[in-house]
């Protein structure tokens, strides 16, 4: 005999977030100072992913860093869009943000200067990469 069960709702299990402080880092002097949390918690965590080379490092899963350096010596018509492409992929690897737009960029000397907006759990945040491209 297969036994009845009730017709009352359990309730659906609740999952918690990950708290997000994590130290701070004092780039002026190049130390680590501190705890940040919330928005300053995310663009630390977009700062790092976006100036650690994917591969390079074994420490780091391959889904963590970003790919630029290949970008290097390449016609500016063909890094645009890669940088554009490059920089959304590997912050979507965080499920904290949920998209990565508005990207503008200047060229100038070898360089490619680019703003962009990501929008994240946080609100939005407007930030920018510098690439160079040229030997």
């Amino acid at each position: 005999m297969i036994p009845e069960t009730s017709a009352v709702a359990q309730p659906a299990a609740e999952t918690a977030s990950m708290p997000t402080s994590t130290y701070g880092l004092d780039w002026e002097r190049g130390r680590i100072q501190g705890h940040v949390d919330g928005a300053d918690a995310m663009k630390q965590a977009i700062y790092l992913v976006l100036n650690t080379e994917r591969y390079q490092y074994p420490v780091y899963s391959w889904n963590y860093g970003v790919e630029l350096l290949e970008l290097f010596g390449r016609p500016v018509s063909y890094v645009l869009p890669e940088v554009k492409r490059r920089i959304s992929e590997a912050l979507l690897q965080d499920d904290r943000i949920s998209s990565v737009d508005q990207f503008s960029f200047e060229t100038e000397g070898g360089k490619v200067h680019v703003t962009f907006v990501a929008h994240t759990v946080f609100g939005e945040m407007e930030l920018e990469k510098e690439v160079d491209i040229h030997v």
